[in-house]
């Protein structure tokens, strides 16, 4: 099969291939290089005119490729059917992943955390040589959008394109969640998985920002918080996630890493309440926070308590930390009385933020929901619905949280599905 790329501008000629890999996202090149290495003919179909442009933006641009634990570290990051992982991740876990980059020509470094990037920092470099790899395995890239499922005698057959259809023996889906739809990650695997016979979650954001009542954090936009504790509670009052690191105001709520790990728990907006509760000194306990306050007002008594305020806190917190308190800002420190350094006190360590739902799922950085993992064999990704079909990455009811989790989820989940695809075309060979 030639290596070439087709690019369609009218209707090609039926095609045929052993595997056909829908969707050029991780998952879909993961699956499409493993399944070419075990000897298929493999088609890839990308609706986009190069393939991984999702792993363009993620790590900011940088390309977060997994995160440098064990088994054990990846399934406790996934909050969503994790054991359903414990297989895939198990054969081909992170300190797998480290090596095929490096293999690929990829160096990689470790950063805080355990976030593996390569060492120049530039996401193009891993899809430069996932996009080499594909082609040296002669896997046939066909840019063209699928439209369904070709089914024939109660097994997938191939599938049907805008411009055509490619017949195989096996199809992996591998299409992406609803989120980034300009990605090309715009849903359409859930209406071929259903028509499969496959029950689909709901999907709904994970690691998105969150949008909050009131004007405080618009009026603190673009300030970014770093070595805060925040804590989420619903409105039973029980603690969702609590956990230590950075964070960012906005015109319309929160972001940042601690907040998108956050949303990855609120998934019941629909009928619960949450609130942030954001620890701004989470390396004081209340009484030495005071004593510092104490200490910080007998060294300045008739300064202005605003003036005070920025040597505890970014300017732009000041003015609401004072509205909040309901302290003039131009008030001399000796005039703050017991009571208002308590309610001082008690914002710095729990400040307050209601949160009124998330940001678009376009927005998210993952998709939580898809196809029900039930209905997929945990070992090989085969659908369990339809004989030939196979499924990997963000398409499944499966999330984690940021840190290069979801990526690890996707090259594992996406070895998994085309070293099967492949086998089960070499038996029906057979």
């Amino acid at each position: 099969m030639s290596t070439r790329r087709r690019k369609n501008k009218g209707v090609f000629r039926s095609l045929t291939a052993d595997v056909i890999v829908v969707g050029g996202g991780p998952a879909g090149m993961m699956a499409a290089l493993t399944a070419a290495e075990q000897g298929a003919r493999v088609c890839l179909m990308e609706r986009n005119q190069k393939v991984g442009r999702k792993l363009y933006i993620t790590g900011k641009g940088r390309c977060n490729v997994t995160n440098d634990t064990d088994v054990a570290g990846v399934l406790a990051n996934l909050p969503r059917n994790s054991r359903f992982l414990t297989s895939a991740v198990t054969r081909f876990p992170p300190a797998s992943v480290q090596a095929f980059f490096e293999k690929l020509g990829v160096p990689l470094k470790v950063e805080r955390g355990g976030r593996v990037f390569p060492v120049s920092d530039k996401a193009a470099d891993v899809v430069d040589a996932l996009f080499g790899a594909l082609r040296r395995a002669r896997v046939e890239l066909l840019e063209d959008r699928a439209e369904g499922l070709l089914l024939e005698d109660g097994a997938v057959r191939g599938v049907r394109g805008v411009h055509g259809t490619v017949r195989g023996k096996a199809v992996v889906l591998a299409t992406g969640g609803a989120s980034y739809p300009l990605t090309g990650s715009t849903g359409d695997g859930y209406a071929m998985a259903a028509a499969a016979g496959h029950t689909i979650i709901p999907p709904k954001p994970s690691l998105v920002p969150l949008e909050a009542a009131g004007e405080d954090c618009r009026r603190m936009q673009g300030l970014s918080l770093r070595n805060v504790a925040v804590r989420v509670k619903n409105q039973k009052k029980k603690v969702v996630y609590a956990e230590q690191g950075e964070m960012l105001f906005t015109h319309f709520g929160v972001t940042g890493p601690l907040i998108l790990s956050a949303s990855a728990h609120m998934r019941e907006f629909e009928k619960d309440r949450y609130t942030v509760w954001i620890d701004l000194k989470p390396a004081l306990d209340e009484e030495k926070l005071d004593q510092r306050l104490l200490r910080d007002f007998a060294a300045q008594p008739n300064r202005a308590f605003h003036n005070v305020l920025e040597g505890l806190l970014p300017r732009l917190m000041v003015p609401v930390m004072a509205e909040r308190c309901g302290i003039p800002g131009d008030l001399s420190v000796n005039g703050v009385t017991r009571a208002q350094r308590r309610r001082l006190l008690e914002e710095l360590k729990g400040f307050r933020v209601d949160i009124t739902g998330p940001r678009p799922i376009a927005e998210a950085i993952v998709t939580s929901g898809g196809v029900k993992v039930s209905e997929v064999d945990p070992h090989t990704m085969a659908s369990k619905k339809l004989p030939g079909l196979y499924l990997a990455g963000e398409l499944l009811d499966v999330d984690g949280y940021t840190g290069g989790f979801n990526l690890q989820v996707a090259w594992s989940s996406g070895r998994a599905a085309g070293e099967s695809a492949a086998l089960f075309c070499a038996e029906d060979r057979e």
